[in-house]
């Protein structure tokens, strides 16, 4: 049997997350001569938000901001930081588990007055 455009059907799903975090979803489809299970992930992002931090301190001596990073999904977090910008500082990796809110110690250590 050979099935073009013309005998497809649409199936319209309507999601609508409270959260962010992934969600998964089976859907199973039976008929008198087939079964079919589709299965659909939908990961859910919250807005892009937007920082802005200021850091003052002496020449050679360091300055540390704590980031609080909150897990509201359902699952745990292991997240990469990638730092831009000469005299910050980091842990490259940090794991935030699901439910909590960890911080993250940002670093600002100059090595000159700027």
């Amino acid at each position: 049997l050979f099935l073009d455009g013309s005998d497809a059907v649409e199936l319209p799903i309507k999601f609508v997350p409270r959260y962010a975090g992934c969600y998964h979803c089976q859907i199973l489809l039976k008929s008198s001569c087939d079964v079919r299970v589709y299965e659909i992930e939908c990961v859910v992002n919250t807005d892009h938000a937007e920082a802005e931090l200021e850091f003052l301190t002496p020449a050679y001596q360091a300055v540390i901001q704590d980031i609080p990073i909150s897990n509201m999904s359902s699952q745990n977090w292991k997240l990469e930081a990638i730092l831009e910008g000469q005299g910050f500082y980091g842990p490259p990796l940090i794991n935030v588990r699901l439910g909590e809110t960890a911080l993250y110690p940002l670093m600002f250590k100059p090595i000159a007055e700027c």
